[in-house]
């Protein structure tokens, strides 16, 4: 094993960066793989864009006919650029993409063949997909699972395979995918922002929810990574002892990127610009050997389509470049893990950022209404946002120096804080023309100006306002984006819905103007969210003491958090929305469940193995090493042996210790698992996996990274932190 080590260490030294020649410019190359809007209108009858266009920005259905002149322009256009295969393109609830590959190629007798490619085979397709996740809701002799095209998320190519995004839904038509819930959930804030926004502009018909993530990654050698068994299986270190050097100097942190990584990233975006992937921007993170990228923001699904897609795209581009990404949220201990800021906002058909303030007062309070409304829904559904980004990976992340706590809270800036402690002064019911002119000119009108200057320096806040948008930073760097959007969009539909009922109620009933009728619910809602709203820093038992006084949930696990998405407020809320179902929640929380289990039993399998099989005879090894030492020098010394072998003596009685940790720790772990295993309740399992299985992980992981520190470099089998952080 020691022989790989440094066999992977030659080569990763050894490598040279691969070129890469940008021959176009980035406007130019972008969208090119796409059957975007510019494609349809060179491929498309005029009947036929119109309809995909309807469906698209209405949301009509697409009828057969229409469908057949897609799908064949759409095979010709692929044709034309060397596809072979189509796919249909879905996210199942593994967290991964999938994809079947069909060809275009079809017998017609006679020994000859056609390419066919008809609108039966564009917008549905029934793949043999009985394996994925489920949670319960397919029987076996009901396995059959449809997929249907996404007409909002355009086609693309890839490689040779042309990629047509769907959903995925059972026999039955319960979602089995990310994408139905966020479809769904994307149609409910535009019914009720819609209707909120028709208080200030008639004109408005239609709002979207935009999207712009923050992908962090690791970038290791792709030799190193291989020569570490816990990262090829489990995408982390399960142990490691942490180098001289880590972060602490934070000299990677927005320094120049090494020539290898920059030449993939270069390469991926290129090949992201191809694709109609806008990424734009690139830097080097705080831990070593970390990185990020972004893009331009983008409606939410097909943000969330790119996102997806871009991962898969990164594996792909970083194995040309000798390189293994990996997107856990904690790969190594003691340097800073990766997350996934989502940045969520609203915006009108009429060009309008619903959380940006204006140039009036009216659009000010525009703003404030969906400003303010996020903060309620934030607050009312805390422990269900807790939920959506909950994950045996996020669990080592979350909570730890550099992340946003496991306690969900709002940060808003002190100069914000302060408008909603004046708005809170409001008087109950009508408002005199005096407080009126006060608050359009002093508080509502000097929102703009307040804002120049409200950068967010947070960084532990899960949840910022961060000048026009709202940041999700407690989302993990492996998570689909889906999960946490589907809630968001939800909770703060659901919140709107409800704050329009209330607005109307004092318009009719109390004859307050509608102005009037806006600030006196806007009031009350900033009285009770008061405590979600958290402008101190987010660590330590101070903020845990206050939050709990407060009564805001702390849910640090997984099994814990998770138990919010099948409570009877989450699942009212989803069926109330037309969302999920009661039966697609519950389903939902048994797959996640389950898959928390599994980590950690693949984890604690992964962490045995190398313990046993590589640690320990690499420390007997070393052991022996030093007593055929210690019996030279006895030879030489005689009886004053000890003086001049103390050192060795000691190492030996170390090493036998953590040897013996090692063997009763791996054994207890063995039989806390297979007592686990035998339970058949998955959530008792879970619980049992995260309370009795998961703390060996960390018990075991110390004696081996003591034995580290104490075995002979030369011999040790496992590429250690110093080599896979800093070799570039």
């Amino acid at each position: 094993m020691a022989k790989l080590r440094f066999k992977a260490i030659e080569l990763a030294q050894n490598r040279k960066p691969i070129e890469v020649k940008e021959l176009q410019k980035r406007s130019e190359l972008f969208g090119k793989n796409v059957f975007n809007e510019n494609t349809m209108r060179q491929y498309l009858t005029k009947e036929a864009y119109n309809g995909v266009i309807s469906a698209i920005e209405l949301g009509n259905k697409i009828d057969r006919k229409i469908a057949d002149q897609v799908s064949s322009s759409m095979k010709e256009w692929a044709l034309s650029k060397g596809v072979t295969h189509y796919t249909h393109w879905f996210q199942p609830l593994t967290g991964a993409t999938a994809e079947k590959h069909d060809a275009f190629f079809e017998t017609i007798g006679g020994g000859m063949a056609i390419e066919k490619f008809g609108g039966s085979q564009l917008v549905q397709q029934e793949p043999d997909a009985s394996s994925f996740p489920n949670g319960g809701i397919r029987n076996t002799f009901e396995a059959r699972g449809y997929t249907a095209w996404d007409p909002t998320s355009p086609a693309f190519i890839y490689g040779t395979t042309l990629c047509i995004p769907t959903i995925f839904v059972a026999y039955t038509g319960e979602a089995l995918d990310y994408k139905t819930p966020l479809l769904r959930a994307l149609h409910a804030i535009d019914a009720a922002a819609t209707d909120v926004c028709r208080y200030f502009d008639k004109n408005v018909k239609k709002v979207t929810s935009s999207l712009g993530w923050e992908q962090e990654y690791f970038l290791i050698d792709k030799a190193l990574a291989n020569s570490r068994p816990d990262i090829a299986m489990t995408g982390r270190t399960l142990l490691g002892h942490s180098p001289a050097k880590g972060q602490q100097l934070d000299d990677h942190y927005f320094g120049a990127i090494p020539t290898r990584a920059l030449n993939f990233m270069r390469d991926l975006e290129i090949e992201s610009m191809l694709l109609g992937i806008p990424v734009k921007t690139r830097h080097n993170e705080v831990a070593p050997n970390q990185f990020e990228l972004a893009p331009i923001y983008e409606e939410a699904n097909l943000a969330v389509d790119h996102n997806s897609l871009l991962m898969d795209l990164m594996g792909r581009v970083a194995s040309r470049h000798d390189f293994k990404v990996l997107f856990h949220e904690k790969p190594f201990a003691g340097v800073n893990g990766s997350g996934k800021h989502n940045n969520w906002s609203l915006s009108t058909d009429t060009g309008v950022n619903l959380l940006s303030p204006g140039k009036t007062p009216m659009s000010n309070l525009q703003f404030l209404t969906f400003f303010i409304n996020t903060i309620k829904a934030v607050d009312t559904y805390e422990e269900l946002l807790r939920g959506a980004i909950a994950s045996a990976s996020n669990d080592h992340r979350l909570g730890a120096n550099e992340a946003p706590p496991a306690i969900i809270s709002v940060f808003i800036g002190a100069q914000l804080t302060q408008v909603l402690e004046e708005l809170e002064g409001v008087t109950k019911g009508k408002l005199s023309p005096e407080e009126k002119t006060d608050l359009k000119l002093n508080v509502v009108g000097k929102i703009p100006d307040v804002l120049l200057d409200n950068t967010d320096r947070n960084r532990t806040s899960p949840f910022a306002f961060t000048g026009n948008k709202f940041e999700f930073r407690a989302v993990g760097s492996m998570a689909n984006c889906a999960n946490p959007m589907t809630v968001l969009n939800t909770i703060v539909a659901k919140q709107l819905k409800d704050f329009k009922v209330e607005v109307d109620k004092l318009i009719d009933k109390k004859d307050l103007k509608k102005d009037e009728a806006v600030f006196n619910v806007l009031r009350e809602y900033i009285k009770s969210s008061k405590k979600i709203l958290f402008e101190g820093n987010g660590y330590g038992e101070a903020w845990e003491k206050e939050a709990k006084k407060r009564g805001l949930s702390n849910n640090k696990t997984t099994p814990e958090a998770l138990k919010a998405k099948i409570s009877k407020i989450a699942i009212d809320l989803f069926e109330e929305m037309d969302v999920m179902s009661k039966v697609e929640s519950e389903a939902r929380y048994e797959i996640e469940i389950e898959e928390y289990t599994l980590r950690i039993q693949i984890e604690s399998r992964v962490l045995g193995d190398i313990a046993g099989n590589h640690i320990v005879p690499t420390a007997v090894r070393y052991q022996n090493m030093l007593i055929a030492n210690v019996k030279g020098l006895k030879e030489i010394f005689g009886k004053d042996f000890e003086e001049h072998a103390s050192q060795q003596i000691h190492l030996i009685k170390g090493i036998s210790n953590h040897i013996e940790a090692i063997h009763a720790k791996v054994d207890e772990m063995i039989n806390a698992r297979k007592k686990a295993n035998k339970l058949n309740d998955a959530v008792k399992k879970a619980e049992m996996y995260c309370k009795d299985v998961k703390p060996f992980l960390d018990e075991i992981r110390y004696h081996c990274d003591k034995l580290e520190l104490m075995v002979d470099d030369e011999i040790w089998p496992l590429t250690k932190y110093r080599e896979l952080l800093f070799t570039r």
